[in-house]
């Protein structure tokens, strides 16, 4: 078949040979460095990837960190503005009892002001009473010394006592 080609076999074996001299050089020189770099490409690929994966856990750690620090400061905000209002809510209390305080303090006064009033006028009618009853006393004995009747001096005694603004 070799001889159909128009090749004879010593031919066929040196080309052969030549071939597998030459697949061994190729094999030695290319093949093998060329596995090498694939084989270094492929490990270089796979700690890429293990790098990638390690840092993509470190990231995921602290993200859930973070995420703890930031529901914990928060919490901690919540926590601040409850106590705020409560002291708000105290102070609040505090402010109005005082002013109850001070407010029945002013009414307290007041009224203790308004009685000594009360009795200062009481004490002052009393005197005009006693006034008016010598002046009374006066105009009667005056009009009996005149001969003039007892119901005129009551009256007047009445009408000046209306003029004078004291009221019963």
């Amino acid at each position: 078949m070799v001889e159909a080609l128009g090749i004879n076999l010593h031919e066929f074996i040196f080309y052969l040979i030549n071939f597998l001299i030459l697949v061994g050089v190729l094999t030695k020189f290319l093949y093998k460095p060329f596995l090498k770099t694939m084989e270094t490409r492929k490990q270089s690929i796979k700690d890429a990837l293990d790098n990638a994966e390690l840092t993509n856990r470190r990231a995921d750690e602290k993200m859930e960190k973070y995420s703890r620090r930031i529901a914990k400061v928060e919490e901690e905000g919540r926590e601040i503005i409850r106590e705020a209002r409560m002291k708000a809510d105290a102070q609040a209390r505090d402010i109005v009892d005082e002013a109850h305080r001070e407010a029945s303090e002013i009414m307290a006064k007041a009224e203790a002001a308004i009685e000594r009033e009360k009795e200062k006028a009481m004490e002052d009618m009393r005197q005009e009473i006693a006034a008016l009853a010598i002046l009374a006393a006066e105009k009667i004995v005056e009009r009996e010394i005149q001969k003039v009747g007892q119901e005129a001096v009551v009256d007047e005694i009445i009408r000046q006592a209306r003029s004078t603004g004291w009221k019963n």
